[in-house]
């Protein structure tokens, strides 16, 4: 008995208004680095289907570096705490861990010789700190000369070694080291200074500011040199990053465009408007070889296209909040998730590549997925279910109004079955043909054909109920009782057996159509809430996902033995799992991931 891990496909970068992200890049250009909620994402760059996931900070991640070195990645969160951690082995294996400041570490850079970092932040009375990678022994000397919190640093390549910082005092500052001492402010910006860089070639550093200002400064001096358009942006100037061989530089602005200057003459070569949407502001970017990557305030990952500006060559999509609920098309191919946000992403199985369902559509948390037919529905927290067209990618209007929150939507042959808070409806031809008041909290439920159709609604009574959907009637055939909430309901392909999940920790399997339990056992190896099952093809596999990141496999021909994938969403609940075949199932979690694994019994 086996398992193994196949791909991860990431979330998206976290994303906040007002709010700039600070992305890194290892040394040869190939993988881009950033942080969603507690972990690090390091994603191939060519192929963004390829990436790792790094988990072992314990509270929310504001971003990470790679050591120019390439041997080692630095990562810091919310509360002032770094992790350097090893990026040779598939392990991450800890190096150090230290507490440089007392509050949010806002950016971090490393010394050319990948001994030294720098971070900065809000801190308490200190808003930056150097000290030795290896020890963490202080670095002598003293980064002061501003007021407030520090939101950006950079450490220049080259020799002789300066620092540059900006912060919410509105000023850059400028240092001579190491040991470090102060040299100088730089008042030019009227706003925030979000983001500082040292061009490659450490000759200069560019700063940008909420002003909507781009300053280019000597990079040995600290002297201003010019000014980068009148104002650069209309809007604040949230990240600026260097072409690779210093004679140009990217932007990324609130005002939702990207823009490309020519330091030499101080004029903009490339704009790129990335739309009209509150969504589109750019809240990040990075030129890393011939890429041109930029992050949109939704969390959309822009590949910038210098030859046609007016639209990027590819947008990686995804999730960037919890997702909610999985479905997989009929034939196999396309996978859909639902998260916390309302947002709807259709995968290629095959291959990764992904796509946001557009047009209008619940506006907040996606509590149900179900496919029938040519069809896909999502129900939401708006009290509604809603069509998707699978081809067009778009949600077709079609709104169907329920009475009251559903929690989960299930496919019968010619419809769907809606379960809420309230009442349990059936759904034909975008309308509802049937509706049952309950006293209870529906939520779970899922339908069958045994001697006609049966659908299974898992209740917050601690019972399923089984009724019989006949002549647009539902007429309730019996109860099962469990010890907690059921969370969900499954019945196999073959229509031979119902599982069922509760809040319990078990997993039982009921014998159809006399509903008694298979040999007589429950599943009981979760430490917590089981919230998801799902049945193989060939109804001989049970595949659990809970609240305590496991996902555990059960077999029917071997009941006493199961396979448990333990942190198969390391911090984060599994919340979706279905099977690709007799072989593969796939899992979604609160982290916003999508993960793929084969399993051998």
């Amino acid at each position: 008995m086996s398992y193994n891990n196949v791909s991860i496909w990431a979330s998206l970068p976290r994303t906040q208004r007002g709010q700039p992200i600070v992305l890194g890049v290892d040394p040869k250009g190939k993988k881009l680095l950033y942080a969603h909620s507690n972990s690090v994402i390091i994603r191939d760059i060519e192929d963004s289907a390829i990436a790792d996931v790094y988990t072992e900070h314990s509270i929310q991640v504001n971003l990470a570096k790679y050591a120019p070195s390439g041997f080692y990645i630095c990562s810091a969160d919310q509360h002032g705490k770094v992790r350097i951690w090893d990026t040779i082995n598939p392990e991450h294996i800890l190096k150090a861990e230290y507490q440089p400041l007392g509050g949010p570490v806002r950016d971090l850079c490393w010394s050319p010789d990948s001994q030294r970092i720098c971070v900065v932040g809000e801190g308490r009375g200190k808003f930056a700190h150097v000290f030795m990678m290896d020890t963490g022994a202080s670095v002598k000397g003293e980064l002061s000369g501003h007021t407030k919190a520090i939101n950006s640093v950079d450490w220049k390549p080259t020799r002789p070694f300066r620092l540059a910082t900006g912060s919410e005092d509105s000023k850059s500052a400028f240092f001579e080291g190491p040991p470090f001492s102060f040299k100088c402010t730089k008042g030019d910006h009227s706003k925030f200074v979000q983001s500082v860089r040292y061009s490659p070639n450490g000759e200069r550093f560019a700063s940008g500011g909420f002003d909507g200002k781009i300053f280019v400064y000597n990079g040995t001096s600290g002297d201003l040199e010019k000014e980068l358009g009148g104002p650069a942006h209309k809007g604040g100037v949230y990240a600026v990053s260097w072409s690779p061989d210093s004679k140009q530089l990217l932007s990324a602005s609130g005002d939702k465009t990207c823009k490309v200057w020519d330091i030499d003459s101080g004029d903009m070569v490339t704009e790129f408007p990335m739309g009209n949407e509150l969504e589109d502001q750019q809240m990040s970017c990075i030129w890393v070889g011939n890429y041109l990557l930029s992050v949109s305030l939704s969390g959309f990952i822009n590949y910038l296209d210098l030859d046609n500006p007016s639209k990027p060559k590819k947008i990686i999509k995804g999730h960037n909040k919890p997702i909610t609920r999985l479905a997989l098309s009929s034939d196999k191919n396309s996978l859909y998730t639902s998260g916390i946000d309302g947002t709807v992403t259709v995968w290629d199985v095959a291959t990764g590549n992904n796509d946001r369902i557009s047009g209008k559509g619940h506006g907040n948390s996606v509590s149900g997925l179900a496919i029938m037919g040519d069809c896909v529905y999502t129900a939401g927290i708006d009290d509604s279910v809603k069509a998707i067209d699978p081809v067009e990618k778009v949600y077709t209007g079609t709104s169907i109004s329920l009475g009251s929150q559903p929690k989960m939507i299930a496919a019968l042959d010619d419809g769907i079955v809606a379960v809420t808070t309230k009442e349990i409806c059936v759904i034909q031809e975008d309308r509802k043909v049937c509706s049952l008041d309950i006293a209870w909290d529906g939520l779970c439920v899922s339908a069958c054909n045994v001697d006609g159709q049966e659908i299974a609604v898992g209740g917050g009574d601690n019972l399923i109920h089984i009724y019989t959907f006949t002549s647009n009637t539902l007429t309730e055939k019996k109860t099962l009782q469990h010890l907690g909430p059921v969370t969900d309901v499954k019945y196999s392909p073959d229509n031979k057996y119902l599982v069922a999940c509760d809040t319990n920790r078990k997993v039982v399997v009921y014998t159809l159509p006399s509903y008694e339990k298979f040999n007589k056992i429950e599943w009981g190896f979760h430490n917590a809430r089981v919230n998801c099952v799902a049945w193989s093809p060939d109804s001989l596999m049970v595949a659990s996902g809970a609240l305590d990141t496991m996902i555990i496999i059960w077999s029917m021909k071997q009941p006493n033995k199961h396979i448990i994938i333990k942190n198969a969403h390391p911090q984060a609940q599994v919340t979706g799992i279905s099977w690709l075949d007799s072989e593969r199932v796939v899992s979604t979690g609160h982290d916003g991931i999508v993960k793929t694994w084969t399993v051998n019994f």
